[in-house]
């Protein structure tokens, strides 16, 4: 079955090229070009979209104020189509409930081929017995009512910040994430915090995934099998750029 996919954004030409390319690679795509038009369509279920794209310059209500309020109420992905390539923007984005983002001028192929991998990650999503979405992705599920991670079913013992940082790499798998970004999204009441505490982190959260780990209950053998990277333990590595979750 075709997937539904809402396109709210004011600049015609942007929104028909998308349309042409989501309705070619068989999603079916809807256009508004106002916040609240789109917003009151989704409050009243006249569409129920698998995806909602969404430009953050709309003329009646900001991108991120739509987000806010369907966040309220709905548990749609969203994907940000910005003008502008600020970091801060993109932050702002992720933070108050965007699953990804993509800066103008783009690809519609590559805005298709984003939706395409998001719809992949939610298919990782299961509900528990009362209701509460799960996320699961391969060996992790995220507990976010609970504020717990487990590893292979095995609850894992975290700080604060090591929650949060597993949390967002978890949230969006095979995402490069810089340790700036990290920094802004995982420690926002620290200012004073160094880069560096990234690394010791994801040090600390390595140890703790080897240990739950099938097979890997002795900590000797555990370290004796850990790669260069820690892809092992599923945080990946990029030299000189950040961390990502390694989902394969």
């Amino acid at each position: 079955m075709s997937k539904s996919i809402l396109i709210i954004e004011d600049e015609i030409s942007i929104a028909e090229n998308l349309a042409y390319a989501l309705s070619t690679d068989g999603f079916m795509p809807t256009h508004v070009s106002l916040g609240q038009q789109a917003l009151s369509m989704l409050r009243e279920a006249s569409i129920t979209p698998a995806l909602i794209v969404l430009d953050i310059g709309l003329p009646d209500i900001s991108g991120f104020d739509v987000c806010r309020q369907l966040r309220q109420f709905s548990d749609t992905p969203v994907l940000f189509l910005t003008a502008r390539n600020d970091e801060i923007d993109r932050i702002v984005g992720l933070e108050i409930g965007a699953d990804d983002y993509v800066t103008k001028p783009f690809s519609p192929r590559e805005v298709v081929a984003r939706i395409r991998a998001i719809l992949r990650r939610q298919q990782g999503n299961v509900q528990t017995g009362n209701g509460t979405a799960t996320t699961v992705v391969k060996r992790f599920e995220l507990r976010p009512d609970e504020a717990r991670i487990l590893h292979y079913g095995h609850a894992l013992s975290l700080t604060r910040y090591e929650y949060l940082l597993l949390k967002t790499l978890i949230e969006r798998p095979g995402h490069l994430f810089s340790r700036a970004q990290l920094m802004e999204i995982v420690w926002v009441n620290a200012p004073e915090t160094l880069d560096r505490t990234v690394d010791a982190h994801v040090k600390s959260l390595r140890a703790k995934l080897r240990q739950t780990r099938p097979g890997s209950h002795d900590a000797a053998d555990t370290a004796n099998t850990q790669t260069a990277d820690g892809s092992d333990e599923g945080i990946q590595t990029h030299r000189g750029m950040g961390y990502s979750l390694n989902i394969t």
